[in-house]
């Protein structure tokens, strides 16, 4: 039987969600079990990381940060969503100085809290924040973020256009109608691309190796890797790191990911390289 792990990134397109797009992919790939990492908005395109099989378990241990994002902002446009799905008004506004725009940009880099939209896939006590009945444009609970790069591309009043390179977590979206709200203006976003998330970027569905994205160490197993296949009990003293902490341990053609404390644990065991 053939191996069917995959992992690659697909460029989702405008104004379908994620999940959509999704299911367009296993018909493509006629693979069943297939998930993704990272909810794009509907209106929102660019990078996302697809996993299939026994690699879809590997979503947490991937290495996604930073996140890059080309997005546009149109200045004096109100969204309760914060983008062009639902504006609800729009009004004039007087242009901009440039640097004053460049100003602006600089001051959010940086660590910082955030209020994530109340329109986001975010659970909320188990609930997806979407779902929730609320008018407000934001959730209450302020999340930690990290703004690493927040750089102007082009601005053509009111379209702002501005790359912006985040931790994971980070809403573009909150960061845009945070953008607009220091110039003096509400705002809402009217274009959004992820361009890249760590070292994944989109190169047309190109089959990818996890051993490379993982943000866990390697450690060497000196014992049989017989033991490993088999799931056999581990000996802390039968690894080359012996150090707390999580592992990722290569053999055959397959890996494992374990955890290393008073003793040995298995997170994930036999996951089949194709």
């Amino acid at each position: 039987m053939s191996c069917n792990n995959l992992l690659f990134v697909a460029r989702k397109p405008q104004f379908i969600s994620s999940n959509k797009f999704l299911n367009k992919l296993k018909k493509k790939y006629r693979i069943k079990k297939m998930g993704y990492s990272g909810t794009l908005d509907p209106f929102a395109c660019g990078n996302l990381i697809i996993a299939t099989n026994q690699y879809t378990k590997l979503f947490r241990f991937l290495d996604k940060t930073p996140k890059e994002y080309i997005a546009t902002l149109m200045l004096g446009a109100y969204s309760p969503t914060l983008d062009i799905e639902k504006i609800q008004k729009l009004k004039t506004t007087n242009p901009i100085e440039k640097e004053k725009i460049i100003e602006v940009l600089n001051s959010f880099i940086g660590k910082q809290t955030q209020l994530p939209p109340k329109y986001s896939a975010k659970k909320i006590n188990g609930t997806r924040a979407y779902k929730l009945e609320t008018t407000k444009e934001f959730l209450d609970k302020e999340i930690e973020i990290e703004i690493f790069e927040l750089s102007l591309i082009n601005y053509s009043h009111p379209f702002i256009t501005f790359k912006a390179v985040v931790s994971e977590g980070t809403f573009i979206r909150t960061l845009g109608f945070d953008i607009a709200k220091k110039l003096g203006n509400f705002g809402a976003l009217t274009y959004l691309e992820r361009t890249r998330e760590g070292k994944f970027i989109y190169e047309c569905e190109k089959k990818l190796n996890p051993l490379n994205y993982l943000k866990i160490p390697k450690n060497i197993y000196l014992k049989n890797p017989q033991n490993l296949l088999l799931g056999k009990k581990l000996d802390i003293n039968d690894f080359e790191k012996k150090e707390k902490g999580t592992y990722v341990i290569e053999f055959d053609k397959f890996f494992s990911i374990i955890e290393i404390n008073k003793d040995v644990k298995y997170i994930l065991n036999r996951i089949e390289l194709c």
